[in-house]
């Protein structure tokens, strides 16, 4: 689906099924230098059985035109934006890595409409290494590599994929060597109103942590979980790209929380 944001062209996927305002919406937030296709089988299914899915390319990614947002909070304002064009009052907000911390930041700024919040391999913070912070900025593809190499488990580094005859790393190389991941990076690192956010959050929250995680250590999500109130903690044995290298127990504990609110 494409509609415009602000005048902006902005390429929203929908699971596969024709976007309803009228049904109980998910909004699925993707991390830095990805876009919608992180969520391939999470928006399919929930798409499938009775709710209305968006997972939006963010502004300058893949699909979405327009110069690409410098800061979670913009980001934040850009998905409520996006909201209000579709006529959607409330929403339940799922974000993995950054994502996370735009839907944390979006549920602190407009709880009323916060339904839930689902944050996947993220923490309060994402304080990016310096190092990669200066190759993002000055030569991408190697930047590319070290993210995907520090971002998928041990096993995904041999070839392991839970789709068959698909490489996941590759496909993220892909997607990430045309997007503004200079930018994303330095967005998680200016972010530092985490903590203050949590705190503001009052809709019913679940952290999904990967105990392989390089780039958002586990202990980085549990602190995180004690600043939410009434959030639900599941680990996964897995690396930091969760919705893409365990998307089924991601979406297993994606539709046991979302089904059962209220």
């Amino acid at each position: 689906m494409r509609i415009k944001v602000k005048g902006r062209d902005t390429y929203v996927a929908t699971g596969g099924k024709p976007f309803d305002a009228k049904l109980p919406t998910l909004v699925f937030i993707h991390g830095s230098g990805l876009d919608h296709r992180t969520w391939a089988l999470q928006t399919r299914w929930f798409a499938f059985r009775g709710w209305s899915v968006i997972a939006p390319d963010l502004p300058g990614h893949s699909l979405s035109k327009g110069k690409p947002l410098t800061s979670i909070e913009a980001m934040a304002d850009w998905i409520w934006q996006l909201l209000d064009e579709l006529k959607v009052k409330q929403a339940s907000l799922i974000g993995h890595s950054q994502g996370a911390l735009v839907a944390l930041e979006a549920a602190s700024r407009q709880p009323a409409r916060a339904r839930s919040l689902s944050a996947i391999a993220t923490g309060a913070a994402i304080p990016v290494n310096p190092q990669l912070l200066e190759t993002a900025q000055n030569n991408r593809p190697a930047a590319v590599e070290a993210m995907l190499t520090w971002g998928f488990g041990n096993a995904y580094q041999f070839g392991k994929s839970h789709v068959p005859g698909q490489a996941p790393i590759a496909v993220g190389s892909r997607i990430m060597a045309s997007n503004p991941l200079e930018t994303d990076l330095q967005a998680c690192q200016n972010y530092t109103n985490g903590e203050a956010a949590a705190a503001l959050v009052t809709c019913p929250s679940q952290l999904i942590l990967a105990t392989q995680d390089k780039m958002t250590p586990l202990r980085s999500g549990l602190a995180l979980a004690e600043k939410i109130t009434a959030s639900e903690i599941t680990k996964i044995d897995a690396g930091h790209m969760l919705p893409i290298e365990a998307p089924d127990q991601c979406l297993a504990e994606l539709r046991q929380f979302i089904t059962r609110l209220p």
